[in-house]
């Protein structure tokens, strides 16, 4: 996999569907929550979940972490797996609180912060990346389902890779452009969301074209 590959690829996909304004959310600290949210689920869901959060006015690390957890798992119903995610959420929380929010957390170094990320239960690699590319405009890689099985679509890696081995990948022969690696990103999870369609002009199939 070169470099030529990587932006060749990413040239396609800005073609087919252009700039895509992700992540979604009115705050950093929102972001944070749907990275938690979407794990296992859809997107739809997760936003279901954050408007019930929001008309509760919880939208915050204090306040998420002064609800009982019961209410919290009400409230997020709607994303699944509600009572892990409670868990998992008020984790995070609690890492935020203890770390002193954003003012304190922002002087921390990238592979400093996404060690003290892992080591919050219930967020793993992809859950950490998603929070440091998009809430802390870190220059790091996410690597999902999606990235995986359009990479191997294109004939860039065998599938068997691990999420490390494949992040390094990217990192290693792409400039650290936090810009470049959101909407990289950003635009894949588009593109896994497009259907083949019978017309000439298959935008699905212009991107999927071995390279």
């Amino acid at each position: 996999m070169t470099k030529r590959q990587l932006m060749t690829l990413y040239r396609r996909l800005y073609r087919a569907y252009g700039p895509q304004q992700w992540w979604p959310a009115e705050t950093r600290f929102e972001v944070m929550v749907g990275a938690v949210l979407t794990q296992n689920t859809a997107w739809t869901n997760v936003e279901k979940a954050i408007e019930n959060l929001r008309r509760a006015d919880a939208l915050e690390a204090e306040r998420l972490l002064a609800l009982r957890s019961g209410r919290l798992a009400r409230l997020i119903r709607p994303a699944g797996y509600f009572n892990v995610k409670a868990g998992r959420l008020l984790n995070l929380c609690r890492w935020f609180h203890d770390g002193g929010g954003f003012p304190s957390l922002d002087t921390l170094p990238t592979a400093g912060l996404r060690e003290s990320l892992l080591g919050v239960k219930g967020v793993g690699p992809e859950t950490a990346d998603d929070i440091l590319l998009y809430a802390f405009q870190r220059p790091v890689f996410v690597i999902d389902a999606y990235t995986r099985r359009l990479l191997r679509a294109v004939g860039l890696v065998s599938g068997e890779e691990g999420y490390e081995a494949l992040r390094r990948f990217f990192e290693s022969r792409l400039p650290p452009d936090h810009g470049l690696f959101n909407e990289y990103h950003a635009l894949i999870v588009r593109h896994a969301k497009e259907r083949c369609s019978s017309a000439a002009a298959c935008r699905h199939c212009r991107v999927e074209a071995p390279l």
